[in-house]
């Protein structure tokens, strides 16, 4: 099963025909293309038009047919599979939250719970409150991370 990642909030209802004011989390405009399909809390939503709109869309999901319907989804996260990527190095969010970190020499440095924007390099966040720039990141896999800080780091 695909990984499933979060792209997007359901705001208010746009007039009464069940049309959704929604803010996009991605950059992937594609993901409100008529006939994708996001998911919500345990049930799926089928767009069937969108249209952007003073820095947000303005959707219709199939099953959404008035205002009232419209209004109970508002404050949704909503979630779509991730899509295929042609390169291999390329880094997700989702890869890295929860990956294992290490030196290049094996030793246990923490888990990866979360990945902080910063203008010089985005940041791992680690358990108990450790920042680590990205740029010492030698190489990655699936629920791994090795990185080679320079000593000090955390002194």
């Amino acid at each position: 099963m695909a990984a499933r990642l979060e792209v997007g909030r359901i705001g208010r209802a746009h007039g009464l025909r069940g049309e959704i004011a929604v803010s996009l989390s991605t950059d992937r405009e594609e993901r409100l293309a008529p006939g994708s399909v996001l998911g919500i809390d345990g049930r799926e939503l089928v767009v069937v038009r969108s249209r952007p709109h003073q820095h947000r869309w303005l959707v219709t999901f199939q099953g959404v047919d008035d205002r009232t319907a419209a209004e109970a989804l508002q404050g949704e996260l909503l979630y779509a599979d991730a899509l295929p990527t042609a390169d291999d190095d390329e880094l997700w969010v989702h890869e890295l939250i929860g990956a294992a970190v290490q030196d290049p020499a094996g030793n246990s440095l923490g888990t990866v719970i979360a990945l902080e924007a910063n203008p010089a390099s985005d940041l791992l966040v680690l358990d108990g409150d450790r920042l680590l720039p990205l740029v010492f990141l030698v190489r990655h896999e699936p629920g791994l991370v090795v990185v080679n800080p320079p000593a000090g780091l955390w002194d």
